[in-house]
């Protein structure tokens, strides 16, 4: 397992190469968001559908900038956005919202949203910023095996095709993977998966779980 510096994956990362790095649940495989040629590596190397869409992290709040559409803010999901992001970011709940046009299609569903979050892990925040964009966030494991909370329990399969693996700071706590919510407005949310942010909290905060999926 080939290991590296923070300043060394990022680099890798602008370059257009997709490296494994801790988060605050399980460790991550991870290129740069726009990056579509990347991307189309990790699913490879995932063997995961491409019709299911890449989630994405990002490491403050300005690289939102860039991953949601010009004016989202104003527009009808904006107040529910900025509300569930003050009360819950950083921290594992991933918000489901319109994205730029411009992003791959990879990590689009067939509606053009993308599922994003502000990462409250150090080194993986620090990657995002040291990037310079958001990054994707799938784990790092072949589809359908267990996701890692330890360098030990990565797939030396997935380690050998990346051109690089960090493990630099806090180990990933485990656990539920982060909760995932689309937006419908209205403070109404679809919930696409359970997960480390409960529901419970999501209603105490006055938002309405519908359609649970999973």
């Amino acid at each position: 397992m080939h290991t590296t510096s923070l300043a060394r994956a990022a680099a890798i990362l602008r370059a257009g190469g997709c490296v494994v790095y801790p988060t605050e649940t399980y460790f991550a495989l991870g290129a740069l968001a726009d990056n579509a040629a990347a991307l189309e590596r990790i699913v490879a190397v995932k063997g995961r559908p491409a019709h299911k869409p890449l989630p994405l992290l990002v490491g403050e709040l300005a690289q939102l900038a860039a991953v949601v559409p010009p004016g989202f803010a104003a527009g009808p999901l904006g107040a529910d956005f900025g509300e569930l992001a003050a009360l819950f970011w950083p921290g594992p709940l991933s918000l489901v919202v319109p994205c730029r046009e411009a992003l791959p299609g990879l990590v689009k569903d067939a509606d053009g949203r993308v599922s994003v979050r502000f990462t409250p892990h150090e080194t993986a925040a620090a990657l995002c910023r040291l990037a310079g964009g958001a990054l994707v966030a799938t784990s790092a494991n072949v589809s359908g095996g267990p996701p890692a909370a330890t360098p030990e329990a990565l797939d030396p399969e997935v380690t050998a095709a990346v051109d690089a693996v960090l493990t630099a700071g806090a180990p990933p706590a485990g656990g539920p993977a982060s909760t995932v919510a689309g937006l419908r407005g209205g403070k109404r949310l679809t919930i696409f998966r359970r997960g480390a942010t409960p529901l419970s909290a999501l209603k105490a905060a006055g938002y309405l779980p519908e359609n649970v999926t999973s």
